[in-house]
């Protein structure tokens, strides 16, 4: 039976609007104009001030990135006091802690090679402490919150950012290492590398206020979810060799308080819509966000971000292996990992000639060349007469934990 007429209109139409289909561009993709963004607070306690600058990237372009090198800043007060700021890193500009007056305005002041930008004067509004940072552990993950009060019931808007470092683990332990020629014996103590440390700051915006209550309280609200099968969650498993046990923590969160002016928290929340709340029928629709940043040079070009001025509160809690479910833990058993034997003496498959075979997979400068390089991880004894006849070894996936991330402990770990 041939199909009726209608159907063969409808694949026509079909075809014809599938082949006139064009790629569209909307002109904020397409642009190649460059702003500012800047990003940090005026500390005015006894912590460093920490400004980063950058440039916006094209969303088709490849870079990521755009940190700005080589600028002048400095933090200005409305007495015509002046404190430089030094770059300790590409786009990064710090200071140590200015403890400066809390009667005063202060503003940025931004000069790099061809621009000049300022902040407008802004007053300090230093944070009340951290009551607490809480966390708790549910069925899908581990909910973490602050919250605070201002007993003088002045602070009212707040905003807070966070850093999150956590324990990873290779799948195996190595006690040697090649040095280039030969397998020796591992230094357990300053180059072990089964226990890493990752860190990752927050990329959402979290702000609240207490302008609707009677009193200056903020309680239990969200800052961040990790969810259960989260990698940040893996440091929770145990491991076998006890001399050599990871620490009682696997995950850390310190938070950042800031205290805002109501101009400032009108800002962050104005962000926070246009970043991070659209995307379907019920959401606000984008608006231009204004910050306090202004081109001197340039009057009328963008500058993203808002300085402010303060001290801020800072808190730190740790969550131990003891928390973590058992059920969330990753089962290495069925990972990629392969344990290889390889001896100093062994004939390769369809070879009749002995060969070092250690030289061949381990010693760098020996070979290398059946597999990329593997790290040695035990020793291979011979049940007869006791003598190491080779080592383990596995891929450097399997055992170096330093690929994504750095074994030595930070300061505040415990």
């Amino acid at each position: 039976m041939n199909p009726p007429f209608k159907y063969w209109v409808y694949l026509i139409g079909l075809i014809f609007i599938m082949n006139c289909r064009k790629p569209y561009l909307p002109p904020a993709v397409a642009a190649s104009a460059s702003y500012l963004v800047v990003e940090g607070v005026i500390n005015t306690g006894s912590d460093s001030t920490v400004i980063k600058l950058s440039q916006t990237v094209s969303l088709k372009g490849k870079t990521t990135a755009n940190p700005v090198h080589g600028a002048t800043v400095t933090v200005e007060s409305n007495q015509n006091n002046t404190y430089a700021l030094t770059e300790t890193k590409t786009g990064q500009y710090a200071s140590p802690g200015l403890n400066l007056s809390n009667s005063l305005q202060y503003r940025l002041r931004i000069k790099t090679t061809s621009e000049e930008y300022v902040s407008d004067f802004v007053p300090v509004v230093n944070s009340p402490a951290i009551d607490t940072v809480s966390h708790e552990v549910r069925a899908d993950g581990i909910q973490f919150s602050v919250s605070t009060h201002d007993p003088q019931n002045n602070t009212h808007y707040y905003r807070w950012d966070y850093q999150e470092t956590w324990t990873i683990h290779s799948k195996y332990y190595s006690f040697y290492k090649s040095n280039g020629d030969t397998v020796l014996d591992r230094d357990l103590l300053h180059d072990q590398i089964y226990q890493c440390w990752q860190s990752d700051t927050s990329s959402t915006i979290v702000i609240g206020t207490s302008g609707r209550l009677s009193q200056d309280i903020i309680s239990n609200l969200p800052v961040t979810f990790v969810p259960s099968a989260s990698p940040k969650l893996d440091g929770g498993q145990s491991i076998i060799i006890s001399q050599y046990a990871p620490t009682a923590s696997c995950y850390s969160i310190v938070v950042k308080q800031y205290g805002l002016t109501g101009d400032a928290y009108r800002f962050w929340t104005n962000l926070k819509k246009n970043t991070e709340q659209l995307g379907s029928i019920f959401d606000a629709e984008p608006s231009q966000i204004d910050g306090n940043i202004h081109s001197v040079t340039h009057p009328a070009e963008p500058v993203i971000g808002y300085v402010s001025a303060g001290s801020v509160a800072s808190k730190r809690i740790f969550v131990t292996n003891g928390e973590i479910p058992v059920a969330w833990l990753p089962d290495l058993r069925n990972s990629d990992c392969v344990l290889d034997t390889l001896y100093f003496r062994g004939t390769p498959p369809g070879s009749a000639v002995e060969v070092n075979e250690e030289d061949e997979y381990f010693n760098y400068n020996k070979q290398v060349k059946y597999h990329y390089l593997q790290i040695p991880i035990a020793v291979i004894i011979n049940k007869v007469n006791g003598k190491v006849i080779g080592h383990t070894g596995s891929t450097p996936g399997c055992v170096d934990c330093t690929l994504r991330g750095t074994n030595i402990q930070p300061s505040f770990w415990k």
